[in-house]
C-alpha cells in the first residue's frame, strides 16, 4: 500500500490513493452483506400485521417443524462433507502424489472446476434423467441386468438420493482446495523420514496427515457450508417434500401454506449464525496449514 512519510521522520502516512483502490470492495460489502445482514436482523423481530415480536426468535428453540429443519439440513451438509471430502481427498491425492498421468491432473482439474459450480434446477433434472424412476441408468440397470433399483430400496427423492446429487458438486470443491495443499508438501521432510527409515505410511501417518489435517478438516467445513446453504437443487429435485431449513424459509416468505416473512428472516438470521461459526472455524484451520505450509 502506498505511503509517505511526514517531515518530521514519524509514522509514515497511508495516501488517501491507496484507499480509494480498496473502496469498490467496502461498498461491495456494504451493499451487499451488511445491508442485507442488518434487513434480516431487524426484519426477524417483526410480526405479519408489522408490529414488533420476539416470537419468531422463539419459535427457533421451540417449533419442531423449524427445529427438525435445521436438524435435518445440518445431517445432510455433514454426511455430504464427510463422503465429498473422502473420496475428493483422494482423488486429490491420486493427480497429486499418487503417480497417475499429468494429462489426468488437467482434466480432473478442469471437471471439477466444471462440476462445484454445476448445481440448482440443471443438476437436478440431470439427475432425473439419469438416475430417475424413468432415467437412462436405471432403464439400462432395469432391462439389461434386470435390476430395479427402486425396488431394491433405492430412491432419489429421498435423504439419500438429496445426498448423492450433493456429493456431485461437493467432491470437485474437495479436490480443488486439497490439490494445492498435497503439493505444498516439501520434498525434503519425505527424503528426511526415509533417510531416518520410515516407511511410507509411517511417513504419511506421522508427517504428511499431521500437516495436512488442519486443512483437510478446514475443507471439509467449507463443504458443509456449501450444502448447508443449497435450495434450488433440492427444491428442483424434491419439491419441497424434504423440509431443509432453505426450503422452510422458502415456504415462509413465498407465502404458500405458510406465510410469515418475520419468522423466516429469523430463521435466515440462524443460519448466518450457523455458517459464520463454520467459517470461523475454517479461517483457523486455514491459518494453522498455511503455516506448515509456507
Amino acid at each position: 500500500m502506498a505511503q509517505i512519510s511526514n517531515s518530521s521522520g514519524s509514522r509514515p502516512v497511508t495516501s488517501w490513493k491507496a484507499w480509494l483502490g480498496v473502496a469498490p470492495f467496502f461498498l461491495f460489502a456494504v451493499l451487499f452483506l451488511l445491508l442485507p445482514s442488518f434487513r434480516l436482523l431487524t426484519a426477524s423481530f417483526s410480526a405479519p400485521d408489522g408490529s414488533f415480536t420476539f416470537d419468531n426468535i422463539r419459535q427457533l428453540f421451540t417449533e419442531p417443524l423449524i427445529v427438525n429443519s435445521y436438524k435435518l439440513s445440518i445431517q445432510i451438509s455433514a454426511v455430504t462433507a464427510l463422503g465429498g471430502g473422502i473420496f475428493g481427498f483422494l482423488l486429490a491425492y491420486s493427480v497429486t502424489v499418487g503417480g497417475l498421468p499429468k494429462p489426468l491432473r488437467t482434466v480432473l482439474i478442469t471437471f471439477s472446476g466444471v462440476a462445484s459450480n454445476f448445481a440448482g434446477v440443471p443438476l437436478a433434472f440431470a439427475f432425473v434423467a439419469t438416475l430417475g424412476r424413468q432415467g437412462f441408468i436405471t432403464a439400462i440397470l432395469k432391462n439389461v441386468f434386470n435390476i430395479n433399483v427402486y425396488d431394491a430400496g433405492f430412491n432419489l427423492y429421498s435423504f439419500a438420493g438429496l445426498s448423492l446429487v450433493y456429493m456431485y458438486f461437493q467432491f470437485p470443491l474437495m479436490v480443488l482446495i486439497m490439490a494445492p495443499a498435497l503439493d505444498g508438501l516439501k520434498r525434503e521432510w519425505r527424503e528426511a523420514a526415509e533417510n531416518l527409515g520410515a516407511s511410507t505410511t509411517q511417513y504419511w501417518l506421522k508427517v504428511a496427515m499431521p500437516v495436512l489435517l488442519p486443512s483437510i478438516l478446514g475443507s471439509m467445513i467449507l463443504l458443509f457450508g456449501n450444502a448447508f446453504g443449497a435450495y434450488a437443487t433440492a427444491y428442483a429435485l424434491t419439491g419441497g417434500r424434504i423440509g431443509l431449513v432453505t426450503i422452510q424459509i422458502g415456504a415462509q416468505i413465498r407465502g404458500d401454506v405458510l406465510y410469515n416473512p418475520g419468522l423466516g428472516y429469523a430463521m435466515a438470521i440462524g443460519m448466518v449464525a450457523i455458517m459464520a461459526i463454520s467459517l470461523g472455524g475454517y479461517s483457523w484451520l486455514q491459518a494453522k496449514t498455511e503455516r506448515w505450509l509456507k
